[in-house]
């Protein structure tokens, strides 16, 4: 059987009380894992693309980004949109009052998912706070990813709304591993900024007699922090209820060439997002990164020390080398769930199975409604490709396949 992505066991338990509490978002939690284990009893004709209820509505709702994070497939080194005018992105995001629109005909629809909101830097997108303050007010359970810089300014709201979680960008354990990872365009302090972020929260948080939103750090282990990982959590963990480790995603070169064959030969056209997600970095000891993975396990393992994810769940300095040089390697995980259950927007309204390899679109929502297109025949086409002819090469380092 094929691997499903799961929140560990352990943050599970440790968690359980702040969502106990807090039915409207334990019971979509549940069923979103529930539906990712039974999809194949649950959904007789998955193999002809067909989909049942949206859990999760992924909102990638601006390309704009304050920072030019190395590691990144947006504005990185490589990334596919570094030579894209801002004025232009900008122009063509999708307008709140349609986003106001969509939630609404979701939730009368019967659609009640988790919405996501990321970027870019989402925070940069003037209607973030009333996308997020509806989504809540519909009963669909809203989160964040952010680099933190602008958290500070709007922590009350994020804390009245109330986002259910909170997840900020943390690559480094001081200002200077930080801010070199994630350099701001303006030159500004991104780290003390994050940290402002985190205290304002907290404190809105005990102000308000409120434990949403849940904090997440995320840190993307790279060429700059794999050696620093123990330090990030010791840096950070009276600040942040959960921290999730990602070994990274990326495509080597040899699999963007293969993707470009298999996808055109699927589909009828060439891909181009995926460019951006090249790259070639790798430990040059795994034993050390695996005795860090270790070294957060064990911290994590004391009396109300916040929970370590670690995505994928892989360990052990073989399996890690493996993942890092062998792209065909799936440890397991050999079918995409996400498509089956989570729409991605892009900042455009382009609607499409993929989240980071999104070329291609089955419609956009400035013209039609997610209900409208969630079993269109462009979307079942797509699902029923992976479905019956298994997974495409860039989708061995995939969040959608691994950390979704």
């Amino acid at each position: 059987m094929s691997k499903r992505s799961s929140i560990g066991v352990q943050a599970i338990a440790r968690l359980f009380w702040r969502y106990a509490k807090h039915p409207w978002v334990a019971k979509k939690l549940v069923a979103l894992q529930a539906e990712k284990w039974l999809l194949s009893a649950l959904n007789l004709h998955a193999a002809r693309g067909s989909a049942g209820k949206i859990r999760q509505l992924s909102i990638r709702i601006t390309d704009l980004c304050n920072l030019r994070c190395v590691m990144c497939g947006q504005w990185g080194e490589r990334g596919f949109l570094k030579d894209q005018d801002l004025r232009a992105l900008k122009a063509r995001e999708v307008p709140l009052e349609r986003y106001r629109i969509v939630l609404d005909d979701l939730a009368a629809k019967g659609h009640k998912p988790l919405v996501y909101l990321w970027g870019g830097e989402p925070l940069l997108y003037d209607g973030a706070l009333e996308v997020i303050e509806q989504a809540t007010g519909l009963g669909l359970p809203a989160s964040i990813a952010t680099n933190g810089s602008r958290v500070a300014a709007v922590a009350e709201r994020l804390v009245r709304a109330p986002l259910f979680l909170l997840q900020v960008s943390i690559d480094g354990h001081t200002a200077e591993l930080h801010n070199r990872i994630r350099p701001s365009v303006s030159g500004s302090d991104t780290f003390a900024q994050i940290e402002q972020g985190l205290d304002a929260v907290r404190g809105h948080r005990q102000g308000l007699g409120q434990d949403l939103p849940l904090i997440a750090s995320l840190t993307t282990i790279s060429r700059d922090n794999h050696k620093n990982l123990a330090d990030i959590y010791k840096k950070f963990r009276d600040k942040v209820d959960l921290f999730v480790f990602y070994l990274s995603w990326w495509i080597d070169e040899q699999a963007a060439n293969a993707h470009e064959k298999d996808f055109e030969r699927r589909f009828g056209f060439e891909p181009k997002l995926h460019r951006g997600w090249v790259g070639g970095w790798r430990p040059d000891d795994y034993a050390f990164l695996d005795q860090q993975l270790k070294t957060l396990r064990d911290l994590s393992s004391a009396r109300n020390a916040p929970p370590v994810i670690l995505i994928p769940n892989i360990t052990g300095p073989k399996n890690l080398e493996t993942y890092y040089t062998d792209h065909q390697s799936l440890f397991g995980f050999k079918r995409c769930i996400s498509i089956f259950q989570a729409v991605e927007l892009d900042s455009n309204g382009d609607m499409s199975p993929c989240r980071d390899y999104h070329d291609y679109v089955v419609g956009n929502i400035k013209d039609e409604l997610i209900t409208d297109l969630w079993n269109n025949e462009a979307y079942t086409k797509f699902r029923s490709s992976l479905a019956r002819e298994g997974l495409m090469p860039v989708c061995s380092r995939c969040c959608g396949l691994m950390g979704y």
